[in-house]
């Protein structure tokens, strides 16, 4: 893979970089190839610098080639676009965003890439905070709002197509002859419903703005050049307060939201069809055929995964952030999978399954797995309008310490079921909690205030996951060796409806006869 262009790579633009409209390509000695161009400059700012590549097999551009690539190109421009599906729905949390905030100037940055490896980056995922206020997704991205008397008025600034005339189009090594076109400013106006200004000019305009009193703040962590050219102006217990207030702004999923959600969870049934599928080439292999399988799925329907696929194995499973997916598959263990499809739009799902291997539960797999199962019925039925938040992890919890006790791992006649949960007793094998919000994040709505989430009543919109779980370490000397090494987990996606809920992955079997036979299916 040759990751930047033959001829040089380029000095990217910084967070909150300046504009810079002119170019000069520098050779290997760092002389100037290509003259600089004023009338692309627009005026006297520092030309953008296309760096010669230490080791490239081209030291320099002619004049000749210079002037062949500014010409005979056919104009791309794109022109009666429709909005995103998203765009309305943005504008309406946008204007929420605005009555919290009144008289307040607002920032809200998209991020910048990350390098990976020296010329390489990792993929690029854009804030969620942005994402939710605008429906765009692309890097160097912000959104800013500027108070008005009855509001604010709203404006993006983002990434313009590379230019053609001073060669950044095929000379910078994120010109769009290496890593694809972008949209152009009118068109991102036309697909998102806000005025479009370049970003590279940004963070200038912002510092000028910053002069004049305006209280503002940013969402902080994603892009630094930004925060450092508002510098003075910016709180950061204010800027703590606005990055909450945007967490819980997505709490409750509009409509818009519910159907990207349906179709993540669509889409992940695919995905743990096609792992079940081709499960004898994973016990052949390892647990890495697993994750290759459910990611491929992801991306052949134009998707991602929402997080690292845990494909656990064995006594793996016990693990509960388990992604090195490196161990065998053996007929007679479990497999306990937790992977989900995250669609293009950034909505994902997050489902698991605990599978038995060779495609039938022992007896002791099987007592295992239905106390996980009667535990997640019980945190289902309470998922429902009006109810806490925290009571389907108190209902789930409760059946699992019953089931502790019953099979002797908790002395029964030393505790009862209340002095277990009083105590936490079961946590030594329940370990977590049985499930949180679900969103443009898998743990969304993170940063939310206490009051309005966990210890909040739920109302319909919201979207949580129920995934409790048993597990009994390989080390574990306080339970019968036959435990030791079985973990077991089922999680489901639950969408709170105004007359219960709703199981948006209810297109995988839970119930353990019909796991059995959904796995005998493909034999």
């Amino acid at each position: 893979m040759d990751a930047r262009p033959p001829t040089c790579v380029a000095i990217r633009r910084a967070p909150g970089g300046t504009t810079r409209k002119e170019a000069t390509y520098v050779t290997e000695d760092r002389t100037p190839a290509v003259a600089e161009n004023p009338e692309a400059a627009g005026g006297d700012e520092e030309p953008q610098q296309f760096k010669g590549r230490k080791n490239g097999l081209y030291s320099e551009v002619s004049d000749e080639l210079a002037a062949s690539m500014k010409s005979g190109w056919a104009d791309t421009e794109l022109h009666g676009l429709a909005p995103v599906p998203q765009a309305p729905y943005a504008a309406e949390r946008r204007a929420k965003l605005s009555a919290a905030y009144p008289g307040e100037r607002l920032v809200v940055p998209a991020g910048t890439l990350k390098m990976r490896s020296n010329d390489t980056d990792y993929g690029f995922r854009a804030a969620s905070e942005y994402v939710h206020l605008t429906g765009d997704r692309t890097e160097d991205a912000v959104l800013v709002a500027e108070p008005t008397e009855d509001g604010h008025d709203f404006g993006l600034y983002l990434l313009p197509r590379s230019d053609r005339e001073n060669g950044e189009f095929w000379l910078d090594g994120y010109g769009e002859l290496w890593v694809g076109r972008r949209h152009s400013l009118a068109e991102q106006e036309q697909l998102l419903g806000l005025p479009v200004r370049d970003v590279r000019k940004a963070a200038d305009e912002l510092a000028d703005r910053a002069a004049d009193g305006v209280p503002t703040r940013i969402v902080r962590g994603y892009d630094a050049g930004l925060e450092a050219a508002l510098g003075d102006v910016l709180d950061a217990d204010k800027d703590a307060e606005f990055k909450e207030f945007l967490s819980g702004l997505r709490l409750v999923k509009d409509a818009w939201e519910i159907g990207e959600l349906r179709a993540a969870c669509a889409a992940t049934v695919n995905g743990f069809t096609d792992c079940v599928r081709e499960l004898g080439q994973a016990v052949a292999t390892s647990e890495r055929w697993i994750e290759g399988t459910f990611w491929r799925r992801a991306r052949v329907e134009g998707n991602d995964v929402g997080y690292g696929s845990i494909c656990a194995a064995g006594p793996h499973a016990t693990t509960l952030h388990w992604v090195r997916n490196d161990g065998e598959v053996r007929p007679g263990e479990l497999l306990l999978l937790d992977a989900g499809v995250e669609t293009h739009t950034l909505y994902t799902a997050d489902v698991t399954r605990t599978l038995p291997i060779n495609g039938r539960f022992d007896e002791l797999q099987r007592k295992i797995y239905d106390a996980v199962y009667d535990a997640q019925e019980a945190g289902i039925a309470a998922v429902k309008p009006g109810a806490r938040f925290r009571d389907f992890h108190d209902a789930s919890q409760r059946v699992l310490a019953e089931r502790l006790l019953a099979w002797g791992l908790l002395d029964a006649s030393v505790y009862d079921v209340e002095k277990v949960l009083e105590l936490g007793l079961q946590r030594r094998w329940t370990l977590h909690g049985t499930g949180h919000m679900l969103g443009l994040d898998v743990h969304d709505c993170a940063h939310s205030r206490t009051e309005e989430h966990v210890d909040a009543l739920l109302v319909p919109g919201m979207v949580l996951t129920v995934e409790p779980g048993l597990y009994f370490q390989q080390d574990d000397l306080t339970v019968p060796e036959e435990y030791r090494g079985i973990g077991v987990r089922i999680e489901d996606d639950i969408l709170v409806t105004a007359d219960g809920n709703e199981n948006l992955s209810a297109g995988l079997p839970r119930r353990a006869e019909d796991v059995e036979a959904w796995m005998a299916s493909f034999a």
